[in-house]
């Protein structure tokens, strides 16, 4: 027995030890994919120059001295990065989201638009964008997009609620619903729309298009606040996904929980909607990438969800900004990306068990 107990306990040590070293060799792919990219576009710069720019603005080590420089300053500081930076977290966002509500919708196939909240933000955006609205500024879009996404959740979760809590087969058929009315309010907004279409077409689309700090800054906290939330509750969704019942018999509040994570996933994806328009695939793709490599314990497949859908987006920026020889929407080459991919998953899965995803 003793013998059992110890070779459990030395395969939890190895296996916790690989986990943290595939988490670690994420994080520096991610880091020097941040440096590369700074470096690439119209104006290549080598990795040597992007690092002692970052370090000079950073640390204040006297600062750009030739015209060269200050020009590298520039495209890399106010151009390039914020970009660079805001793709990176809007990708673990939407990845860590993803595996938030694949645990509590018991659903491989639900995403952080499962419940309508990219519907209600495209409906927002484009209300916003229809009547040039610039009450705030340059974020007023942005604003009337966050505020659609938390509507449409209020009213998927009140037609959802009944006296036996919240399930998760009406939660998906609620977030249709309400998405199916929303899509045919936007067709309509794009019919009377006239000359503004072709903008509301191209946020639909999803950019990272002329980013700023602020939009860093944004993302970041939400985003970060976020993924507290989910690893502070990750040992009770991994509960969840055993059923209400049993879950409930180990101590967590069920209705709580659920209610408390879904509306935190939704607002996540919702400031990420709002700053970069819709991008599918992150959210659906990236978790069952990372459960094929970390296991299905939430512990471990949050932070590996984040750091993978960082790397997924910022590639797909990089590719559409700096290698296509002209930019499309990020939301266009993470579908054709994702789609075929997400198909040889699928496929590859059902082949070796039989059975669906």
């Amino acid at each position: 027995m003793n013998a059992r107990v110890t070779q459990a306990k030395s395969f939890y040590y190895r296996f916790q030890n690989a986990t943290i070293l595939q988490l670690i060799l994420l994080g520096g792919v991610l880091g020097l994919a941040v440096l590369l990219a700074s470096g690439m576009g119209y104006m290549p710069i080598t990795l040597t120059a992007v690092v002692k720019t970052i370090c000079a603005n950073l640390f204040a080590q006297g600062g750009a001295t030739t015209e060269t420089e200050r020009l590298w300053s520039v495209v890399v500081m106010d151009v390039r990065l914020p970009r660079i930076l805001t793709s990176a977290v809007v990708g673990g966002g939407l990845a860590v989201t993803g595996v938030v509500f694949q645990g509590l919708l018991l659903n491989p196939l639900a995403d952080p638009y499962t419940l309508g909240v990219s519907a209600g933000a495209a409906f927002g955006a484009s209300v916003a964008l229809l009547l040039n609205i610039s009450l705030i500024g340059f974020f007023s879009v942005s604003a009337f997009a966050f505020a659609g996404a938390a509507l449409t959740l209020v009213v998927v979760i009140f037609l959802s609620s009944s006296s036996g809590g919240l399930s998760s087969n009406n939660l998906i058929l609620s977030g249709i619903i309400v998405a199916a009315i929303l899509s045919a309010g936007i067709s309509f907004l794009k019919y009377i729309a006239d000359e503004q279409v072709a903008v509301i077409i191209f946020w639909l689309m999803g950019s990272f298009t002329s980013k700023t700090w602020p939009d860093v800054a944004l993302t970041a906290v939400a985003v970060g606040a976020g993924f507290g939330v989910f690893l502070f509750y990750a040992r009770d969704l991994n509960l969840l996904a055993l059923g209400n019942r049993t879950a409930a018999s180990l101590g967590v509040g069920t209705r709580r929980t659920t209610l408390l994570l879904l509306t935190t996933a939704s607002m996540v994806a919702a400031v990420c909607v709002s700053v970069a328009g819709i991008i599918g695939f992150v959210g659906l793709l990236v978790p069952h990438m990372m459960r094929i490599i970390t296991g299905p314990d939430n512990r471990k497949l949050l932070p590996a969800s984040l750091l993978a859908g960082a790397l997924l987006l910022l590639v797909a920026d990089t590719v559409t900004r700096a290698i296509l020889p002209g930019e499309i929407p990020i939301g266009v080459l993470t579908a054709l990306i994702g789609g075929p991919f997400f198909c040889y998953i699928f496929r590859k899965r059902q082949m070796r068990s039989g059975a669906t995803i």
